[in-house]
């Protein structure tokens, strides 16, 4: 029992890193962006009239993921404690 809760933990700190680390190079971008419309007005194909916020999936797709990373998490370790211990 002790190594499916580590497991599902690590699952859960690996996913909260990615989720955050997402967030966080989103925000540097935004705020480091610097437009050049009059260089781009030349080239009309590189405008675009519409932009999209956000990400579409499924939210299974991260439950799927979770529950694969927490399963090679239990793997490592209990392969660990086999070698090691």
């Amino acid at each position: 029992m002790k190594t499916i809760i580590q497991s599902l933990v690590i699952s859960f700190v690996i996913h909260l890193i990615y989720i955050v680390g997402t967030v966080g190079v989103g925000y540097i971008k935004t705020r480091n962006y610097k437009p050049d419309i009059e260089n781009k007005w030349e080239n009309i194909e590189t405008l675009q009239n519409e932009v999209s916020f956000g990400m579409v999936g499924s939210p299974l797709f991260f439950l799927f993921t979770f529950i694969g990373v927490a399963l090679i998490c239990g793997l490592i370790i209990i392969s660990y404690r086999k070698f090691v211990g």
